[in-house]
């Protein structure tokens, strides 16, 4: 059928990459490439078309978990018709919702958008005319039309905090959660992926100044590794932004109702503390 047993669908900057990167390294595994074929939500490429799609897994053995890991599937109200479009194709689908704290979410999401130079290097003017910084945070909120299309049994919530905490126990629950006929075993080797601290800021023309072949050869020829470190490390972010109290106060406002819609979803769920400490004080 070449369409997939399982989804990681989110949410942007939780981790994602690395979960994604430790089930690919599993037996009876396939993951898709590219790691976000963004299919269901990005207009250009469903206009590619379903086989197109389904040819993404056309290189999986015949008996492995078929998956794929596209954080715009809950980029509401970015992406209206990601669900629609997914629930014409897919009667039942197993999904993993991965979160974090959703402040250092939003931080890292500013970081990731700065480096793609989508945003200038004032963290309050972004959290001010930028709102999918918030909600794509706001978990009930891009997870709850999931649980209405596919049923709360067919959705793993996880957390970024789990993993760390605990990389193998939250990785085997995962696996049982998928089926997996033998124990998930977590790879130490494999690091933490699409860290936002790491990235470096794009040039205008990235393309055609950084990215090329023929740039990059040059550069290595003509430019000493000494200044070649420097400006890569003058395009890093560096150190997280601190926003200001009033800001911090209104987001952990909004995200306090978000998590008690979140709780009535997903009660007693170890999430709801580890990813919420401004709620403990």
């Amino acid at each position: 059928m070449s369409l997939p047993d399982f989804m990681i669908i989110g949410a942007m900057k939780c981790g994602t990459s690395t979960l994604q990167a430790q089930l690919a390294a599993q037996q009876g595994v396939f993951m898709t490439t590219p790691k976000e074929p963004n299919f269901f939500s990005d207009d250009a490429e469903y206009a590619k078309g379903l086989d197109w799609y389904r040819g993404l897994y056309d290189a999986a053995d015949a008996h492995a978990l078929r998956g794929e890991a596209s954080t715009h599937y809950t980029k509401l109200p970015t992406y209206p018709h990601t669900l629609p479009r997914m629930t014409q194709v897919l009667e039942s689908q197993k999904l993993i919702y991965m979160i974090r704290n959703p402040i250092t979410r939003a931080i890292s999401h500013y970081i990731h958008e700065w480096t793609e130079a989508r945003m200038g290097h004032d963290p309050i003017a972004a959290f001010q005319t930028a709102p999918e910084l918030i909600d794509y945070g706001r978990y009930a909120y891009q997870i709850t039309p999931y649980i209405e299309a596919f049923g709360s049994e067919h959705i793993h919530l996880t957390s970024l905090e789990q993993l760390k905490a605990d990389p193998q126990g939250e990785l085997s629950r995962i696996g049982a959660f998928l089926d997996l006929p033998h124990q998930a075993i977590w790879n130490d080797e494999i690091g933490a992926q699409n860290v936002s601290a790491a990235r470096v800021r794009k040039f205008p023309l990235q393309g055609l100044l950084i990215d090329n072949p023929v740039a990059q050869t040059l550069r290595r020829v003509l430019v000493p590794k000494a200044l070649r470190t420097r400006i890569r490390e003058a395009r890093t972010y560096g150190e997280r932004p601190e926003l200001p109290d009033t800001l911090l106060r209104d987001m952990e406002n909004r995200f306090a109702a978000d998590h008690d819609e979140l709780a009535a979803l997903f009660p007693d769920h170890p999430a709801l503390t580890l990813c919420y400490p401004f709620l403990q004080k």
